[in-house]
C-alpha cells in the first residue's frame, strides 16, 4: 500500500527529524522546507513538539518519563504520515539519544532522517523567542534543557546543521542538497 501511495504521490515519504535545543531553529526550518516541498508538488506536514503539547500530548510534563512518552506518541504519528505517503517535518527538542534511536529503529530503512539543528547554548538564549531560557535561569521553569535537563547531541545523524553560523537559505540549501544527493527529491 505504501509503494501505491508513493506512486500516487509522486515522491516517498519520509521524515526529517529536526532535534536540537531550544531557541536553535528546529521549527523555523521546519517550516521553511516544507514551503520547499510545497514548491516542488510534495506532499508534507509539520509535527512540531510544542504544538503537540496542546493537544496529543497534552497533560505531558518535563520528566525524563514524559519527554520519553512525548517523543514516543510524536514518532508513532509521524509513522502514520510516512505510511500515508506523507514527507514529515518533525521539529522537536527530543533531548535523549536513546529515545531518537528507538524512535530510528520503528522506521523503515531510509525512512528515518536525523537533522542535529546544532546552535550554541549562548546563541539559544540571546535568541530565546518565547523567554524561556531566562525563566530557567531564574528558577521559574524546572527541568528546562540544556540548563537544567540535559541536551544529548546525536552521535551520527545524516545531517547537521550550524544555525548559528548559516543563514536559514544556506541551511535549507544543506537539507536539500543531501535529499537530492540521497535520492528523496
Amino acid at each position: 500500500m505504501k509503494a501505491d501511495r508513493h506512486r500516487l504521490n509522486g515522491h516517498k515519504s519520509y521524515v526529517l527529524w529536526f532535534t536540537g535545543l531550544p531557541g536553535s531553529g528546529k521549527s523555523t526550518l521546519a517550516e521553511r522546507m516544507e514551503l520547499e516541498l510545497h514548491q516542488r508538488y510534495m506532499h508534507s506536514y509539520i509535527l512540531d513538539g510544542d504544538h503537540l503539547r496542546h493537544g496529543l500530548n497534552q497533560g505531558l510534563g518535563f520528566s525524563a518519563k514524559d519527554r520519553t512518552e512525548n517523543i514516543r506518541r510524536m514518532g508513532e504519528t509521524a509513522k502514520l504520515f510516512v505510511d500515508a505517503g506523507i514527507i514529515v517535518l518533525a521539529a522537536a527538542i527530543s533531548p535523549y539519544r536513546a529515545d531518537r534511536e528507538r524512535l530510528r529503529s520503528s522506521f523503515e530503512e531510509h525512512e528515518f532522517i536525523e537533522i542535529y539543528v546544532r546552535c550554541q547554548l549562548e546563541e539559544c538564549e540571546r535568541r530565546d523567542p518565547k523567554g524561556l531560557y531566562k525563566k530557567a535561569r531564574a528558577g521559574e521553569i524546572k527541568q528546562f534543557t540544556g540548563i537544567s535537563a540535559p541536551y544529548e547531541p546525536p552521535l551520527n545523524p545524516e545531517l547537521i546543521i550550524d544555525s548559528d553560523r548559516l543563514t536559514i537559505e544556506e541551511s535549507i540549501c544543506v537539507i536539500l542538497d543531501y535529499l537530492s544527493d540521497c535520492g528523496y527529491l
